[in-house]
């Protein structure tokens, strides 16, 4: 009888735990552990390009804030690879930070605020200048995709000439409001737009697609680099680019390069 009662107990206690394990899981997320948790990707993000050598010491990635839509993260004014969760500044709609505390700011942050303030499908936006995307934003050979992992490209990316928002003098940089208006009017729904001589505004649903779209893009421009070299090059149709693009949207998509990623910043950080 006593075992048997001991049984019994133990059943109760484990019941007890499966019951409470399970309702600490189905409780849902509070606003501040999911700013908590972007504020964590962010960082990640930032280390992942710097990695992938999509940024050097220039170049930024933001993230939209889920508390307050309106506003957006982003590194103070500092190299990637180096950046810190303490590092990381609060930006209102404006692009003006919320708590500057003296601290150097990024001087193309208007990129990101106005690709929000234009898109509320994006959720996360990566400006760097991706060396073979480059050549693409000056020749005008489109840059489209090349290959499987390049949908997003379709059949052609914009390209944002500065000259139209800042003159034939400009510095060539995001650098206000007002460029960065003609830079989002210029990116439109798609999903990457290239700036002549510079580089590359990418956008995505989530920061790991966002991230996954920017390394992608600079493979797929030496991809198609290469084959415009070899030939003439046999490019996906508009249905194959819609099909696969309907898949690369969705997170779960780009999971596994994101974790290979990760776990490679963090060895190289330990170097």
């Amino acid at each position: 009888m006593i075992v048997r009662s001991c049984l019994h107990t133990n059943l109760a206690v484990f019941l007890a735990a499966c019951v409470c394990s399970a309702l600490v899981r189905a409780q849902p997320i509070t606003s501040e552990q999911e700013e908590t948790q972007r504020i964590g990707d962010l960082v990640v993000a930032n280390h992942i390009l710097a990695n992938q050598n999509i940024l050097d010491a220039w170049g930024h990635v933001s993230i939209r804030s889920a508390k307050n839509p309106k506003h957006f993260y982003l590194s103070r004014s500092l190299a990637p690879a180096l950046v810190k969760a303490e590092d990381i500044m609060e930006y209102d709609e404006d692009s003006k930070p919320v708590d500057a505390r003296g601290r150097a700011l990024y001087v193309e942050r208007f990129i990101h605020g106005e690709v929000y303030r234009a898109r509320p499908d994006v959720q996360a936006v990566v400006h760097s200048h991706s060396p073979a995307v480059i050549p693409f934003s000056m020749t005008g050979v489109p840059l489209r995709m090349a290959f499987l992992l390049g949908a997003f490209l379709g059949s052609g990316a914009p390209v944002f000439e500065i000259r139209g928002a800042a003159g034939n003098a400009s510095n060539m940089q995001v650098t206000d409001q007002a460029r960065g208006v003609a830079l989002a009017r210029r990116l439109g729904s798609a999903e990457i737009v290239l700036m002549r001589g510079h580089g590359d505004t990418v956008v995505g649903p989530t920061i790991k697609v966002a991230v996954a779209r920017a390394v992608y893009a600079e493979v797929n421009a030496r991809i198609q680099m290469d084959a415009i070299r070899l030939g003439r090059p046999i490019y996906f149709t508009d249905g194959e680019a819609a099909t696969l693009k309907k898949m690369e949207d969705e997170e779960r998509s780009v999971i596994r390069p994101w974790e290979l990623w990760k776990a490679q910043a963090a060895r190289a950080m330990l170097q």
